[in-house]
């Protein structure tokens, strides 16, 4: 199996058994829904893009350092939870950043219907 299939089976690991993962799946369907139902322009469309691949990219790293401390120990360390709750930041963080510029991008458009 080639690394393209590794990555791939990283992926759907990670829709199954990720709560988050799932629902970032679906605010992403929806946001591609709001795109293809009002006039966004190409523009708009490819920031609000980016902000779903980085926002599913994070939190696929997330998913990543959470498994690693978890293999490395089982014991309530400060270090990994540390760890852990940094990663989640990250994409807590991410995820703000893309509601706010959804609200901004979208927010005329519904206002206007």
């Amino acid at each position: 199996m080639n690394p393209f299939w590794f990555a791939v089976h990283g992926i759907v690991l990670a829709v199954r058994t990720e709560r988050n993962m799932l629902i970032h799946l679906i605010a992403s369907l929806l946001v591609g829904l709001f795109c293809w139902w009002l006039p966004t322009t190409t523009l708009e469309n490819l920031i609000l893009f980016g902000w779903v691949v980085l926002v599913i990219a994070l939190e696929l790293m997330n998913t990543a350092v959470e498994r690693t401390v978890d293999l490395v120990t089982k014991d309530i360390e400060p270090l990994a939870k540390q760890a852990k709750d940094v990663a989640a930041g990250s994409v807590l963080v991410a995820s703000g950043g893309a509601a706010v510029t959804a609200l901004v991008i979208f927010g005329p458009y519904l206002f206007a219907l």
